[in-house]
């Protein structure tokens, strides 16, 4: 590959599996060798399509089938001449012979393929717990467009009116949107105490707000035990549920006219194992920086593989389409003489929970209190764009760096316009290595409609580098209430009007304005901790304090951070419960 006008040697190349990965290493290999041969062998019916938009093909955003049908077999016959054969499952490898045993759907005939190179893109399967009732009408998974076919022909015979979503992943949130968009009564079940396992804590708390807002019942911390029939509990209802009775522990039997699992994945490798191959500890096939296998020509890409998180160098499961297309593309330039290293992913993902946006990047803080890593949180909410233009809306920004270097370990952003942009930025920036201080320097546009002078990212960068530069120590909302037992004085710098709306109990109230006239105010001797209501004033509150004399700490993110916590209970301390999260899908 070395020299791009000459001519590649032809190799026969076998493809297990289409959609993301497997049809960008299609795509990829022919465009490098015209005289290979390459055949996609899979097992559903479609080859090629958007399977992120599954959700919203069900809940009618998505008007027709055909729109998230990229390419049809013919068409990649006739656009690239890729041999595609759909329904054609694999389910064996001769890592010897160079073969694979295929068994065509529809005849149960099998056959010997050879292969110069094999690429796995088997993808990973939906988890469907080992629990009672897990197989009865109405559970359904969604992975597939043969997923989607069932769940519809279910909506139309049983017209369902309440559903269960098992699981508060990104695809456990789309279908509770979806479904209320459909008219459902939708209840959603999680055993962890939040959803979205790449937020913290405080952040998804944001989003179970934004759920109940539209009337969806969260029952969280709380694993499912099973599915009942729906005359096996007796209750007062107004009919018995179409589909079951599912019993989550510690709470009551909800009924179920419909039950969607979104409980996660599982990488598809048990082709891999009865192989020989290698596969991880995280359950996924182990590649190794080129996207080899143990099997020097079998290689891996997608779903089923284990990927490193370049943040801290530890073996990871990421269900993304973005990183999957890349590591196809990759795979072909490899087997092909290329040297391309595949240096891990960051997990950027993003979804829509109705009217917001929720977006993360990196590591979070419940993995790193898991690390040796030192780091340090601050949080923001800034507008969207220029508060002074119309329409600005509040972004709540929550960015993690290294507290000796600085350099990025993660982000968060939730609001419900400019989200994307930010995140996009942060990725960018967490991808290059960058530090905490680079963003102040970012140049980035701005014109009132679209951003401020002062970016929200470099606001962050600003932040973060007065506290690399000592002239401000923080304070995290879940040591508020520790600090005030302690004896610390919590004096709230915000306006009346501001208080009157909410407050931390126990706080002094002295607007910034007259700080600087009633000082007499404040006790001498004691740790002050400032707070406004979102950081900036008490900032610059702490500054002057602290030229005054004063031990004095600033309230990261200040009264809107703190109080995002006010459902759950949980504003005294940290939960440290959580199970860290090993797989980021979409």
């Amino acid at each position: 590959m070395s020299n791009s006008g000459s001519k590649l040697a032809a190799r026969k190349i076998v493809i297990v599996g289409g959609v993301a990965g497997g049809m960008s290493a299609a795509a990829r290999a022919r465009r490098l060798s015209e005289d290979s041969e390459i055949i996609v062998l899979e097992r559903s019916g479609h080859v090629s399509y958007a399977n992120c938009g599954l959700p919203y093909l069900l809940g009618g955003e998505i008007q027709s089938q055909d729109q998230l049908i990229v390419a049809t077999p013919g068409d990649l016959k006739n656009k690239l001449n890729l041999d595609i054969r759909v329904h054609h499952e694999v389910v064996d490898i001769q890592v010897s012979a160079k073969t694979v045993t295929v068994r065509e759907t529809a005849t149960k005939r099998t056959y010997q393929e050879s292969y110069d190179d094999l690429i796995l893109s088997v993808g990973a399967a939906a988890i469907r717990p080992g629990v009672p009732g897990i197989d009865r009408p109405g559970l359904f998974t969604l992975r597939s467009i043969e997923d989607v076919e069932s769940i519809q022909s279910w909506l139309a015979a049983q017209n369902p009116r309440t559903a269960v979503v098992a699981g508060g992943g990104f695809i456990g949130l789309e279908m509770a949107e979806q479904l209320v968009r459909r008219g459902l009564d939708v209840t959603l079940v999680d055993a962890k105490n939040q959803v979205l396992a790449p937020l913290d804590i405080e952040m998804a708390e944001l989003v179970h707000e934004e759920l109940r807002k539209h009337d969806v019942k969260l029952l969280l911390g709380g694993s499912i035990e099973g599915f009942r029939a729906a005359g096996e509990i007796a209750a007062v209802v107004e009919d018995a549920p179409k589909s079951c009775w599912v019993v989550a522990a510690g709470h009551a039997p909800i009924p179920a006219d419909l039950v969607i699992l979104g409980l996660g994945i599982r990488p598809e490798v048990t082709l891999a194992r009865k192989a020989g191959l290698a596969v991880g500890e995280r359950g996924g096939i182990r590649v190794n920086e080129h996207l080899q296998t143990s099997s020097p020509h079998i290689w891996a890409v997608g779903d089923a593989i284990e990927v490193r998180n370049p943040v801290n160098g530890q073996w990871v499961l990421v269900a993304l389409g973005g990183p999957a297309n890349r590591q196809g593309r990759i795979a072909a330039n490899n087997i092909f003489g290329a040297k391309q290293e595949c240096d891990g992913t960051i997990g950027t993902a993003i979804l829509r929970v109705f009217d917001l946006t929720v977006a993360s990047v990196g590591l979070n803080e419940m993995q790193l209190r898991a690390s040796t890593l030192p780091y340090e949180v601050i949080y923001l909410h800034p507008s969207h764009h220029a508060g002074y233009y119309p329409g600005a809306e509040r972004l709540d920004m929550k960015v993690i760096f290294n507290k000796e270097t600085g350099t990025l370990l993660g982000a968060q952003v939730i609001g419900k316009e400019g989200v994307d942009k930010r995140i996009d930025v942060l990725a960018t920036a967490l991808k290059a290595r960058m530090t905490i201080r680079d963003l102040s320097e970012l140049e980035l546009a701005y014109a009132p409609p679209f951003g401020s002078a002062k970016d929200p990212i470099n606001m962050a960068g600003m932040a973060g580098t007065n506290v690399l530069d000592g002239l401000i120590e923080q304070v995290q909302w879940h040591q508020v209430q520790s600090l005030i037992s302690g004896g610390a004085v919590i004096i709230d710098v915000r306006t009346r009007g501001e208080r009157d709306r909410g407050f931390i109990e126990g706080s002094l109230h002295i607007p910034l304005p007259e700080l600087r006239k009633r000082l007499k105010e404040i006790p001498e001797g004691k740790e002050l901790v400032t707070y406004c209501q979102s950081g900036q004033r008490s900032y610059n509150a702490s500054r002057f304090l602290r030229q005054e004399g004063f031990r004095v700490k600033n309230l990261s993110g200040g009264y809107l951070t703190w109080s995002s916590m006010k459902y759950s209970g949980k504003r005294d301390g940290m939960d440290q419960s959580s199970p860290l999260p090993s797989v980021l899908v979409r």
